[in-house]
């Protein structure tokens, strides 16, 4: 395993478990840590914001390429992300299950749009 993989590897498990547990906390009510989980979810993104940052580093390419494009496909990401957890929302926590179902395929669906958007098609 290549430095930079391993790298990447370590930041991603951190920042993701930290963003999972963050949400966790923040969404239910049981447990009563609203501020904390917001707190700790915003320190998840930051370890995957500087993941991001590492890694292009790592590969000799600039920290991050602002253009049209990357906006677009980071905008499709995160309204593809919130969709299907707004759909999430809708289903357990609201008890809309099939608005909360169609709200969140169609949040499947837009995140599902990024591997052409991003990949391409061959």
């Amino acid at each position: 395993m290549k430095k930079k993989d391993f790298v990447t590897l370590i930041l991603g498990t951190i920042g993701g478990i930290l963003f999972a547990l963050g949400m966790c906390m923040a969404l239910l009510p049981a447990w009563g840590v609203f501020r904390q989980g917001v707190a700790v979810g915003a320190a998840g993104t930051l370890v995957l914001a500087a993941m991001l940052v590492v890694r292009r580093k790592m590969d000799g390419k600039p920290a991050i390429l602002w253009n049209a494009r990357t906006v677009g496909i980071t905008l499709l990401g995160v309204v593809g992300a919130l969709g299907l957890g707004l759909g999430m929302c809708m289903t357990m926590l609201w008890d809309l299950l099939v608005p909360g179902i169609l709200v969140g395929l169609a949040g499947i669906v837009l995140l599902l749009c990024l591997f052409p958007v991003v990949k391409g098609l061959e």
